[in-house]
């Protein structure tokens, strides 16, 4: 009877992580001290947009990436003056601890100033880029 009740609280309790991680998984938000950092386009491999940035740290194996990369170019090609840089994890190993990217892809809105505006890890919807564009131009 013990491990019947393990079982169904250790399955309780993951169903719970599951859902939890789904929930916030692509959100847009503001994490602390993020807007306390800036990126140079030299830092970037790429220049900064006039307006905005929008930057993605990608990797070679991850699915997810494609279709954040096809989204982020479409909403860049919406809006005039925003750019869309894409960073290789793999090759900018000290920018990726340095902004504490734990996981591909990772997406930074990017003022024209390049402060950290907004953050997402994981693939975010359109309509949340769109939005948080909203508030770097």
């Amino acid at each position: 009877m013990t491990g019947l009740i393990l079982c169904l609280v250790v399955l309780v309790v993951a169903g719970g992580f599951g859902a939890l991680r789904k929930a916030r998984d692509g959100r847009l938000r503001v994490r602390g001290g993020d807007g306390a950092v800036r990126l140079t386009g030299a830092e970037l491999g790429a220049p900064l947009g006039a307006r905005a940035t929008l930057v993605q740290f990608s990797t070679s194996f991850c699915q997810p990436c494609r279709a954040t990369r096809r989204t982020l170019a479409e909403v860049a090609g919406m809006v005039e003056g925003v750019a869309h840089v894409e960073v290789d994890a793999e090759s900018q190993l000290e920018l990726v601890r340095r902004l504490e990217v734990l996981r591909t892809p990772t997406v930074l809105v990017l003022d024209a100033s390049g402060r950290v505006v907004r953050r997402a890890a994981g693939q975010p919807r359109r309509a949340d880029v769109i939005a948080a564009l909203g508030e770097a131009v």
